[in-house]
C-alpha cells in the first residue's frame, strides 16, 4: 500500500522505536507513549515508583533503540556535584587544569533515586537541565544535543528520602508512575527474564533523526483556540477552589509542547483538545497542590484535574 514519506517520517518511526521498547517492557504502552512523546517535547522525565518495576529497564531501552549515549547514576548522600557536572583536574605534563567530564555528557542521563542525595547536587543537576550545558571553573561547556534526563525517585517516606524542591520539580515536564505489571505482562517478564532481552534491541533509529523529529514537533501548527484553551486550563488551577497553588506559565508551555509531542505520535499534523487531556494530569500533576477542600471531599490530584477540565468549555477545532 502506498503512503507518503512525510507519515513514515513521522508516525512510523516512533512506532519502530515504541515496537524495539516493547520487547522488554511489558504492558506499559501508555508510559512508553508518554515518555516518548516528553522526549519528541524536549522535556525531561520524571518516574515516581517503588523500585523494581522497571524504570531502569525503560531507560536502557529507549537508549538503545534511538543509539543514544547513555549514563547512569545511583544518587546517594555523598554523591557529589562535581560527580554530575564534572571537574578540572591538574595534569603535570602539560602543568595546566583539564576538564574531566561529569556524567551528564551524553544523551540520556538517569538519575537513579534522586531524591536520595544532597540539596546542593540536586542544584547541580536543575542548572543542567535548565541551560543544556554546564559550567565548571567559570567555563561554559555545552551538552549533546539531545540532552535528556530521566529521573526516579521513590515514594516519599520511604528510607533516605527527602522532597524535591518545588523550583526542580517544576523543571521535569511530566511526572509519572508505571505501577505494578498486570497479571499477564508480570507472566512474560518471568518468561524473558532468563533471556537478558535488552541485548538484542536494535537500534532503529539515529540521534539525528531523533532531532529532526523533534524540530517537527515544535514547528507544527496549532489552532489559536487551543492557546486559549490551554491558557484557561492552567489559569483554572490558580482560580478553582480544589487547589492551593497553582501551575506557572511553564506548566503552559509543558503541555503544550507535550499536546504537539502526542499529535506527532498518533500520525497527526495537528492538536486536538484530546491531545491535551491525555497529558493533563502528567504535565500539571507536580505542579498544583491540593486545597483544603478537596482533601476534604476525599480528591486526589488527578480526580481534581480531571473536574477542573470537565469544567471548561472543549474548544472546537
Amino acid at each position: 500500500m502506498c503512503h507518503s514519506v512525510e507519515n513514515e517520517k513521522k508516525g512510523d518511526t516512533m512506532q519502530q522505536v515504541k515496537n524495539e521498547i516493547k520487547k522488554v517492557v511489558k504492558g506499559k504502552d501508555h508510559i512508553i507513549d508518554k515518555v516518548l512523546a516528553a522526549m519528541l517535547a524536549g522535556g525531561h522525565i520524571l518516574l515516581e515508583d517503588i523500585p523494581g518495576v522497571g524504570k531502569t529497564t525503560l531507560a536502557m531501552a529507549i537508549a538503545k533503540s534511538m543509539s543514544m549515549s547513555y549514563k547512569r547514576v545511583q544518587f546517594t548522600p555523598d554523591v557529589l556535584p562535581s560527580d554530575i557536572v564534572g571537574f578540572s583536574m591538574y595534569n603535570p605534563d602539560s602543568k595546566t587544569f583539564e576538564y574531566q567530564q561529569g556524567a551528564v555528557s551524553c544523551n540520556l542521563f538517569l538519575a537513579d533515586e534522586i531524591n536520595r542525595t544532597s540539596p546542593k547536587t540536586q542544584s547541580a543537576l536543575l542548572e543542567v537541565m535548565e541551560e543544556g550545558n554546564v559550567t565548571v571553573d567559570g567555563v561554559t561547556r555545552p551538552l549533546p544535543d539531545p540532552f535528556i534526563v530521566i529521573a526516579t525517585e521513590n515514594p516519599l517516606g520511604s528510607s533516605g528520602t527527602q522532597m524535591l524542591p518545588e523550583s526542580q520539580l517544576d523543571r521535569f515536564m511530566v511526572c509519572l508512575t508505571m505501577g505494578y505489571p498486570e497479571h499477564e505482562a508480570a507472566v512474560d517478564i518471568l518468561k524473558e527474564n532468563a533471556k537478558k532481552p535488552i541485548s538484542t534491541l536494535q537500534n532503529v533509529i539515529t540521534v539525528e533523526r531523533f532531532v529532526e523529529l523533534r524540530k517537527k514537533t515544535n514547528d507544527m501548527y496549532v489552532h489559536d483556540s487551543i492557546y486559549d484553551y490551554i491558557v484557561t486550563l492552567v489559569e483554572g488551577t490558580r482560580t478553582n477552589p480544589l487547589f492551593m497553588a497553582g501551575a506557572s506559565p511553564r506548566g503552559s508551555i509543558a503541555l503544550l509542547r507535550m499536546a504537539k509531542a502526542m499529535a506527532v505520535l498518533n500520525d497527526r499534523d495537528y492538536v486536538t483538545p484530546e491531545d491535551i487531556r491525555n497529558v493533563l494530569v502528567d504535565v500539571l500533576g507536580h505542579r498544583v497542590k491540593l486545597s483544603t477542600k478537596a482533601r476534604a471531599e476525599g480528591k486526589d490530584i488527578e480526580a481534581a484535574l480531571n473536574e477542573l477540565f470537565d469544567s471548561v468549555k472543549v474548544p472546537r477545532t
